[in-house]
């Protein structure tokens, strides 16, 4: 191909990228349709990331996906009344090309794979979400929570609440969500209304509450009612602690983004939220961990049994350690956490068995916190009760990311170059480090990377709509 065509055809993939991105707005702001390629978001993504997003399924398929080829599929889209749902337009294109040349057929096509989101009729009310504590999860949900704002958008941000109050604290907590030193800068405009102790972000107007104590809040007063209220704060990890919170009038429901104590409810998103009855009212969305690991588990065990394991999480360090040397409580924490690697314990392989009881007993741990900021690796060592092989495993591993109902937990890269710093940003639970894995008769050892604050938060967003009853259909319901 000549220089020109080279240039030629890049012009094209960006112009027909700019022509999706009205597209894709619309059908998510006015029918709550998401449209993804093989996983990949492209609400509110950038002409060069809808591009990139094409790209990536010659690493699925082996063939390539062109925008031409999936644009009359998006276009198809927006013409039918479907609503509330994820659509893959990457799948549906790929299934489509195999056996069609030509594309007279594409709108007949569309209506019969997206027909079960075409004949669901019933609407929704929005429920209203509080995040109780605002660090570096509480930080992040909100942003995934601003970023599909819009009418059709069920789970509505309407309240942080804080410990403080002091002059200036709300510009500077509205600096914190504008810029991230980890994910970068918030995508659109965050404002602040000091007269209202409020925070505008994209249109989202929500309330900066402040208390000490979770039970000290009336959050009628601010007009929120039947609230979810997420709590990032750590502090409270029982039912007697985080029961505190269903005392304040508005706060119906509460949802801990750490492991819990006692009885609990400890949900993995994708493998056990099915264990979410209407009636439960705390719930928690377990560890980072624990959610990286599990819906591999889950997997391998499906279909090769898992005899016994140990897990070694190699985890990014976290604001619980120190800077500088300096006291704390549990051993080791107290080290600089940027300079060193510190062994530590993780409790993540035991709390496996609270999502998946069949490995009850079966799988140990322990962890060793190293000098980045964010991205961990889970190494986990399997003896299994079937034999296999690494292109057994990592074939039947690949296939679990494309089409299995764990796919958007878990993701399979086959690059021999990634790096930690290239899964910032991952929505998945975990990634599978397929050139790393080992597998030998019934001894495996697979490598599982996650973004262990934001793809965290993505799962614990799929436990809030199960919280409230938001259930999405994902389409197409397989690829084959």
């Amino acid at each position: 191909m000549s220089a020109d065509k080279h240039l030629q055809s890049w012009q094209e993939r960006f112009e027909l990228a700019e022509a999706m991105q009205p597209l894709l707005g619309k059908l998510y702001r006015n029918q709550g349709v998401e449209v993804v390629v093989y996983g990949k978001p492209l609400l509110i993504a950038s002409t060069i990331d809808i591009i990139k997003a094409h790209r990536l399924v010659r690493r699925h398929v082996g063939d390539k996906l062109r925008l031409r080829e999936s644009f009359p599929f998006v276009e198809a889209l927006s013409k039918l009344d479907v609503k509330q749902c994820k659509v893959d337009i990457g799948k549906l294109a790929v299934k489509y090309w195999r056996n069609h040349t030509d594309g007279s057929e594409i709108e007949a096509y569309m209506g019969r794979e997206l027909a079960s989101a075409i004949e669901s009729k019933d609407e929704v009310e929005p429920r209203n979400v509080v995040l109780y504590g605002f660090g570096r999860i509480g930080r992040l949900l909100a942003r995934l929570l601003i970023e599909k704002t819009g009418r059709s958008n069920k789970l509505r941000l309407r309240a942080i609440v804080l410990r403080g109050g002091r002059k200036g604290d709300l510009e500077k907590r509205a600096s914190l969500l504008r810029r991230d030193s980890v994910h970068g800068p918030f995508n659109g405009s965050v404002e602040v209304d000091e007269e209202n102790n409020a925070i505008i972000a994209n249109g989202t107007y929500i309330q900066v509450i402040y208390a000490n104590s979770p039970d000290e809040v009336d959050y009628t007063k601010y007009g929120i009612t039947d609230a979810l209220v997420v709590d990032n704060t750590g502090i409270w990890k029982d039912e007697d602690g985080l029961g505190l919170h269903l005392k304040s009038p508005g706060a119906s429901k509460v949802l801990l983004t750490a492991p819990a104590k006692g009885s609990i409810k400890n949900i993995v998103y994708g493998v056990n939220d099915s264990d979410i009855l209407p009636e439960d009212v705390i719930v928690s969305a377990a560890s980072c961990t624990t959610n990286a690991i599990t819906p591999v588990l889950k997997a391998v065990n499906d279909k090769y049994g898992i005899e016994n394991g140990h897990v070694e999480t190699i985890h990014s360090y976290t604001n619980d350690q120190n800077l500088i040397d300096n006291y704390h409580k549990a051993d080791r924490r107290g080290r600089s956490a940027p300079l060193n690697m510190v062994i530590t314990e993780t409790g993540a392989a035991k709390a496996v068995a609270k999502a998946l009881p069949v490995l009850s007993g079966k799988l140990t741990g322990n962890a060793i916190r190293v000098p980045t900021p964010n991205v961990s690796m889970a190494i986990i060592s399997l003896n299994l009760n079937a034999e296999t092989s690494k292109e057994d495993m990592n074939a039947y591993l690949r296939d679990i990311a494309l089409h299995s109902e764990l796919q958007n937990q878990v993701d399979f890269t086959e690059s021999t170059e990634i790096v930690s710093c290239d899964l910032v940003g991952s929505r998945y639970a975990g990634v599978v480090d397929s050139q790393a894995t080992i597998a030998d008769g019934k001894r495996a050892i697979l490598y599982v990377w996650y973004d262990n604050e934001f793809g965290y938060s993505c799962q614990v967003v799929g436990v809030m709509q199960k919280m409230l009853g938001l259930n999405y259909l994902s389409l197409p319901l397989s690829e084959e």
